[in-house]
């Protein structure tokens, strides 16, 4: 009898990452701790990634990783992708990414204050500098990589893929700034958003009213005006920038 209840009511079932963060979004600070604690393996392999060296919980680097863990565990929500895991992993490599870079500007700053730094010193730092500059490269564009793949997963959940998108783009500059104007409206109207996520569906008629653009451009459209308004409510920094190239343009 017991079996068959456990499957019935769930008795017993291990709650998964995303359903425990839900619940640590309400306040449970003793599951956090707990979390936090079982997945500390999960981050020190994500900052060491990033590092390309072990790294130890007494490192710097491991404190931001932890920080950066509890963060997307206080803003995941669904939208964010299929996955806390990958939402995790993209928020830690970004964070670890930017400490580092400060780092080297601080230990930049202070070599060149060093007024009788030798010829041989100098060309050490210039290449120490091109070798960081091109690793901040690389890591930079795996999270471009992983920032697309998580977008991607949150267009499946609305039956349209990428390459869809990309190719149902408009093709006119003023059309896609009118698209993109009419995500923003989606976005800034809390109602509109949630049924956005919750039907995955946009409510054509309604939005008309209050944007200057035409029905029939925001129904031919719809599917990008969809993608950019996910976009500009997830956390794709790289993506977003994008927008912002196109709407300064």
């Amino acid at each position: 009898m017991k079996p068959l209840l456990n499957v019935l009511f769930g008795v017993g079932r291990r709650k998964t990452l995303e359903e425990m963060a839900v619940q640590i979004q309400k306040g449970d600070g003793q599951l956090q701790n707990e979390v936090i604690d079982q997945y500390k393996p999960f981050i020190a392999k994500t900052v060491s990634s990033v590092c390309k060296r072990y790294i130890h919980e007494t490192d710097d680097e491991f404190s931001i990783g932890l920080i950066a863990f509890n963060e997307a565990i206080e803003k995941y929500t669904k939208e964010k992708g299929s996955s806390l895991l990958s939402f995790a992993e993209l928020i830690i490599k970004r964070r670890v990414i930017d400490y580092i870079r400060k780092e080297v500007r601080v230990r930049s700053w202070h070599f060149d204050l060093k007024e009788d730094m030798e010829e041989e010193g100098a060309q050490s730092k210039i290449e120490a500098d091109l070798s960081i500059h091109a690793y901040h490269k690389s890591i930079e564009q795996e999270l471009r990589q992983q920032e697309i793949i998580q977008f991607h997963e949150v267009l499946k959940k609305f039956g349209m893929s990428l390459s869809e998108i990309v190719e149902q783009s408009p093709k006119h500059y003023d059309a896609r700034i009118n698209a993109i104007e009419v995500a923003q409206y989606i976005v800034n109207q809390e109602e509109v958003c949630e049924q956005l996520f919750k039907k995955k569906q946009i409510p054509i008629r309604q939005i008309e009213r209050h944007v200057k653009v035409s029905r029939k451009t925001i129904e031919r459209n719809r599917k990008y005006i969809i993608a950019m308004a996910i976009v500009l409510t997830g956390d794709y920094i790289y993506l977003k920038d994008y927008l912002k190239g196109v709407l300064n343009h």
